[in-house]
């Protein structure tokens, strides 16, 4: 009709057109203009369609993605959820990590998480084939499916592709060209606002912004424990060999008593996860055991990885002779050096071991233009870190400096623990030792070497061992060099070396300390057999006297003693009569000869006096004490306890000073006092290290004597059991007066007790472990009246959870995991449970603990002592 538009659509959704009545007459929207669309939104949709086909074309680059995951991942959970929050707070995320530690599988998992990423929003760039950094950009675009048109090239086509599409580019392998990746990183992410970019590398690629996460081993079994199939599928290791053996052999299964081998497997593997997939793909044709007699020579055994994989991932030792190419000459030198200290070192031993002494008149004026380091370096007469100096000997303060280079290259790694930063410990992982130590024989340096070693040692021991008259319970700084120690008494053994005396006196007296003693008395009968004009034999002696006694060697204690002091009173030396008397009377209590006792101990008590050293004193005043205590001379011994606990209270180490609160504690319990006699047991039982050991054992027996006499026979019974059971878990034999004493209560006990509640308390008494059994122990005890003034942090967090339910195995996994920073549904992931169960979980670690919030539970967790459940 005349005066009727046409009827149209919409054309960006192909709806009708406005009515008349919300257009003007003829159709046109108000302005006159023909309508359209049919919204507003619909004309900003055709805006934007139009703005994209008239703009120049930039297309999502066409890479080549993601390379498939053909293998199950394990582990990691704790890992991948950290890395998450990382990717998405950062634009350039590094993994460091030694060779073989599973920073490429890490990142493909990592990045297989990351939405869009299988869609293209992700590519994949493999760096090992590439080995000229000037071709980084063009393998860069090449892998992006980026081509070079309009005069662009190299960067500005790698810019002018990216531009500002939101893209994940996973750079795999960069430490050989961390120059050129660090430069080309720096380029793109500063001209492409929305680019992130995931490298895997063994040293960080130093870019501003970078964030470097270091990628650990996996997790392991804790060493020296039992345990069952769930206990062992807790250690991340011993999953994967299972998963990896399943895989190479579809029959393979765990038989009975062979999950602590695959633990030892692992442990000896350092839980690095190429070693122990090529480990685990010897499980078709090893036994359990072969695989493990097989780890003596790792390189060898491990071999034969993936056809498909780089070459450096098909054999262990090619993955670590990869990284080792990539050093300087200088530091090749120092690392293969740093193979003979396998129970790894600080800076001050590695500079011991590593550098050369002095040298003249060799005549280097004459040399030409390069100086010989090892069979394999030419190193330049260069200055700096990179190389030697005007000599190709290493000085000593060059050493540092290459250390943190090694730690950088992921070739050694930092010893996490409780040390200030200036005493920091790293070492070398065991396969890569293995390759070191190779290359040290190669080089021709092996017995120079060792040689350095044994003397740092020997110097080390001779300090330690002038600490003061009883040297045998001193503490001393030789405790972290024990393994390059025994690892030095068996070199210097197989090559007569005059150094393997004191070497292995110093051994002996760690492993005394530690309660080895069958190890420390072999030792000791080497070297008293060895060496009859040994300086210090007399010391050997009263070691070797001091071992016998804790090992009901009687006889042979007396006898050891007696011949100590023998030599000591020959020679001029008072201090070393004071240890050679004090052995003697040890010896004459073992075996309940106390008066005799009493009368050495104040012989060496008069030896001491005039040495002027109180802390000596205080020690041997102590001694005497408990040796009065034995005679049933209390006042004596209290006076003594008096005098002494002051000085001891100062100065003395920790095992000394609770050994003294114990004495006070059993004079208090012979007096009646039972109020006083409980809170020092109390306060020995929360100074003594965590874990089980005869240190913990004599305060818990003095708490049965005071629950005795007070009348508590259910707790009497359960804290005996419970100190009798770790006596027979740690084979330790208590001194038999002391034992008397103890049984004798508690046949008071059991005869007031009806035989079924005795059993009932009993096996209740043998369930109380670790934690549990300390809380239990100091329930109801004064405990916090121990507690004064500020330099008592740890008795004080310790005391702040006695008397607290202890948490479940299951809620402290929880709570760890809350102080992880895992959310319920990453928890629940993690341990195979449900949402509601997990959040039912932290319900009771909420009340256990006393707090509200995740915050407060992950700050108890991070105070707890010594690995315990929190709450315990």
């Amino acid at each position: 009709m005349p005066g009727v538009a046409k009827s149209q659509g919409c054309e960006a959704c192909g709806a009708p057109l406005p009515t008349p009545s919300r257009a003007t007459s003829g159709g046109k929207a108000p302005g006159g203009r023909p309508a359209r669309y049919c919204s507003r939104a619909c004309r900003q949709r055709a805006f934007r369609q139009r703005a994209v086909r008239h703009a120049p074309a930039q297309a999502e680059p066409a890479g080549r993605g993601l390379p498939p995951s053909l293998d199950a991942f394990v582990g990691r959970e704790r890992e991948l959820s950290r890395l998450r929050t990382l990717l998405r707070s950062s634009r350039l995320l590094t993994l460091t990590g030694p060779g073989g530690v599973g920073k490429t599988r890490l990142a493909l998992e990592l990045v297989g998480s990351v939405r869009g990423a299988r869609a293209g929003r992700a590519q994949w760039v493999a760096l090992d084939s590439l080995r000229d950094g000037e071709l980084l950009p063009q393998a860069l675009a090449a892998a992006l499916g980026v081509r070079e048109r309009g005069g662009r090239a190299g960067v500005e086509a790698l810019v002018h592709a990216l531009g500002t599409h939101t893209m994940l580019v996973v750079l795999d392998n960069c430490e050989h060209l961390a120059d050129a990746c660090a430069q080309l990183a720096a380029t793109l992410l500063a001209r492409c606002p929305r680019l992130r970019i995931l490298a895997t590398s063994r040293e960080t690629l130093r870019v501003p912004g970078e964030v470097v996460f270091r990628v650990a081993e996996l997790s392991l079994t804790p060493t020296g424990e039992d345990h069952d199939l769930a206990g062992l599928l807790r250690s991340e290791a011993v999953r994967l060999f299972l998963e990896r053996a399943r895989t190479s052999d579809a029959t393979f299964e765990l038989g009975r008593g062979e999950a602590r081998t695959v633990a030892e497997i692992c442990r000896r593997l350092d839980g690095l996860p190429l070693a122990i997939e090529l480990a685990a793909g010897r499980a078709g044709s090893l036994s359990l055991t072969g695989i493990l007699h097989g780890l003596d020579d790792q390189l060898s055994l491990l071999t034969d990885g993936s056809r498909t994989g780089p070459g450096r991932h098909r054999e262990l030792g090619a993955a670590i002779d990869w990284s080792h190419r990539l050093l300087d000459p200088l530091e090749r030198v120092v690392f293969r050096r740093l193979s003979v200290l396998g129970g790894g070192f600080n800076a001050e031993g590695a500079a011991a071991v590593c550098a050369d002494g002095k040298r003249s008149g060799d005549g280097a004026e004459d040399r030409g233009p390069h100086d010989i380091v090892g069979p394999h370096d030419i190193v330049p007469r260069t200055h700096g870190i990179g190389h030697p100096g005007p000599h190709h000997l290493i000085r000593p303060e060059q050493v540092l400096r290459v250390i943190c280079a090694l730690e950088a290259k992921s070739l050694i790694v930092r010893v996490r623990g409780d040390e200030p930063r200036d005493a920091a410990r790293f070492r070398q992982l065991s396969a890569i030792r293995a390759y070191g130590m190779d290359r040290l024989a190669e080089a021709g340096e092996l017995h120079d070497t060792w040689g350095r070693a044994l003397d740092w040692l020997a110097g080390q021991a001779a300090g330690a061992a002038v600490s003061g008259a009883f040297p045998d319970t001193a503490e001393g700084p030789l405790i972290e060099e024990q393994e390059n120690l025994a690892a030095a008494v068996a070199y210097a053994a197989s090559r007569a070396d005059g150094r393997h005396v004191p070497l292995a006196f110093a051994l002996a007296r760690l492993q005394y300390r530690q309660e080895q003693l069958t190890s420390a008395r072999a030792l000791l009968s080497g070297v008293l057999e060895r060496v009859q004009e040994y300086e210090d034999r007399g010391a050997a002696l009263a070691l070797a006297a001091r071992s016998a006694c804790l090992q009901d060697d009687h006889a042979a204690a007396l006898d050891l003693a007696r011949e100590a002091v023998a030599v000591e009173r020959a020679g001029r030396h008072p201090a070393r009569l004071a240890n050679a008397l004090d052995a003697l009377a040890a010896a004459r209590l073992c075996r309940g000869e106390f008066s005799d006792a009493v009368a050495v101990f104040a012989e060496c008590l008069a030896v001491v006096r005039t040495l002027g050293r109180p802390l000596d004193l205080a020690l041997c005043r102590h001694h005497l004490a408990w040796a009065l205590l034995q005679t049933g001379r209390t006042a004596e011994a209290e006076r003594l306890m008096q005098e002494c606990l002051p000085a001891l209270e100062a100065d003395a180490p920790a095992g000394q000073l609770t050994a003294a609160l114990h004495t006070e504690g059993a004079i208090r319990l012979a007096q009646g006092d039972l109020a006083a006699a409980e809170r020092r047991f109390a306060e020995v039982l929360l100074k003594t290290p965590a874990g089980e050991s005869f240190h913990a054992l004599y305060p818990l027996e003095g708490l049965v004597m005071v629950a005795a006499e007070r009348g508590e026979l259910q707790r009497s019974l359960r804290l005996y059991a419970a100190a009798a059971a770790i006596r027979r878990r740690i084979d330790t034999e208590p001194e038999a007066h002391w034992w008397g004493q103890v049984e004798a209560v508690v046949a008071r006990v059991k005869e007031r007790v009806h035989p079924s509640g005795v059993s009932a308390a009993m096996a209740a008494g043998r369930r109380l472990r670790g934690a549990r059994l300390v809380a239990y122990a100091l329930r109801g005890t004064q405990v916090r009246s121990l507690v004064h003034g500020s330099d008592h942090d740890e008795i004080r967090d310790r005391v702040a959870t006695v008397g607290q339910p202890p948490l479940t195995g299951r809620e402290s996994a929880v709570a760890e995991l809350v102080a992880e920073g895992m959310t319920n549904q990453q928890i629940a992931s993690h341990l195979g449970l449900s949402k509601s169960t997990v959040a039912a979980h932290l319900d009771r670690v909420r009340d256990k603990l006393g707090v509200r919030s995740r915050t407060q539970i992950a700050v108890r967790v991070a105070r707890r002592p010594g690995g315990s459940e929190p709450g315990n």
